[in-house]
C-alpha cells in the first residue's frame, strides 16, 4: 500500500459517500489507491426463494436449492463477514477498510487506475491467442475454486464474473452477499461452485475449440473432491442428461447454447 494511503480516514470517506453516491457500488481513486464503496440495496422478496426451493425438491436436485439473499443491510453484513472470513483463510479477497449499517468501503484488488478483468472477460480476450491460452485461464479458475474448497469453505456464486485476475496473475474472489454454507451442507455448496463455474465458462471453451481438452482437466479436478461432493455431482449431472439432447442451434437462444455446452463439459464425469 502506498505510504500516502495511510492518511486516508476510511470511516470518514465511507460516510461521505455511502449515502450520496448515485449508484449502489462505485469506485474511487484516492490517495494513491482505488477504493470501492458498496451501499445496501433493496430487500429481496421471500416468495422467490420459496418457488425456487419447491422446484429444486421436485427435480430432486439439492444443488438448485436457493440460498437466501436478504438484500438491504443484512446482505451488507453478510458480505463483510464473508470477506473477513475468507481473508483469514488466506484467500485473495478485497480488504474491508470501514463499515457502517448502510454499507462498507473495500480496497480494489487491482492496481490504482487500472481495470482488473474478471475471468470470463479474460478468457474471451484470450481467444485470438488460441485454445491453449483460453484453456490455461480456465484451469487457473478451476484451481482457484479448489483452493477455496481446501480452505474448508465455498464461494457464494462461483461464476467467472466473480473471479478476477489480479495484476500479479493471482485469482481473487468478489461478490459475497449470501452465505451458502449457513444454509446448506458444505458438499452441496462446493458442487454448486463447480456447476456455476462450468455453466459460466463452457460456452467460451466451446467457442475457442478448447472444450475437448477441458473435459480431461474437469475429470481430474472432480477426482479431488470429497466423496460426498463427488457423489452429489454425479447425481446432479445424471439429472441434467436432458441438456445433452438440446439441438446445437442458435435459434434456441444463448441460454440453451450455454446449458448444452456446460453439459458437454461435465458429462465426462458421468
Amino acid at each position: 500500500m502506498p505510504a500516502s494511503a495511510t492518511a486516508t480516514d476510511y470511516d470518514a470517506f465511507l460516510h461521505a459517500h455511502v449515502h450520496s453516491q448515485p449508484h449502489s457500488v462505485m469506485r474511487y481513486d484516492v490517495d494513491g489507491e482505488s477504493l470501492w464503496v458498496k451501499r445496501a440495496g433493496a430487500t429481496v422478496p421471500g416468495w422467490r426463494l420459496r418457488v425456487l426451493g419447491a422446484a429444486a425438491k421436485a427435480l430432486r436436485m439439492p444443488v438448485l436449492t436457493p440460498v437466501p439473499n436478504p438484500g438491504g443491510r443484512a446482505a451488507m453484513a453478510i458480505e463483510v463477514a464473508r470477506l473477513q472470513d475468507l481473508q483469514r483463510r488466506g484467500l485473495r479477497v478485497p480488504t474491508v477498510l470501514a463499515q457502517c449499517a448502510d454499507g462498507f468501503v473495500m480496497r480494489h484488488l487491482g492496481a490504482p487506475g487500472q481495470e482488473t478483468p474478471n475471468l470470463g472477460n479474460a478468457m474471451e480476450e484470450a481467444m485470438p491467442r488460441g485454445a491453449h491460452a483460453v484453456l490455461a485461464l480456465w484451469k487457473q479458475g478451476l484451481q482457484a475454486i479448489a483452493k477455496v474448497h481446501k480452505a474448508g469453505t465455498c464461494l457464494s456464486q462461483a461464476f467467472a464474473r466473480n473471479l478476477v485476475r489480479c495484476p500479479d496473475g493471482v485469482i481473487g474472489y468478489i461478490d459475497f452477499e449470501d452465505d451458502p454454507a449457513a444454509h446448506l451442507p458444505l458438499a452441496v455448496c462446493q458442487v454448486r461452485d463447480a456447476l456455476c463455474y462450468a455453466h459460466s465458462t463452457a460456452w467460451i471453451l466451446a467457442q475457442a475449440g478448447a472444450l475437448e481438452p477441458a473435459r480431461a482437466q474437469w475429470a481430474a479436478w472432480v477426482s479431488t473432491l470429497s466423496p460426498d461432493a463427488r457423489e452429489l455431482l454425479h447425481a446432479s449431472i445424471a439429472r441434467m442428461a436432458w441438456a445433452g439432447r438440446l439441438p446445437d442451434s442458435r435459434r434456441l437462444g444463448r441460454d440453451a447454447q450455454r446449458l448444452r455446452s456446460a453439459f458437454e463439459l461435465v458429462r465426462a464425469d458421468r
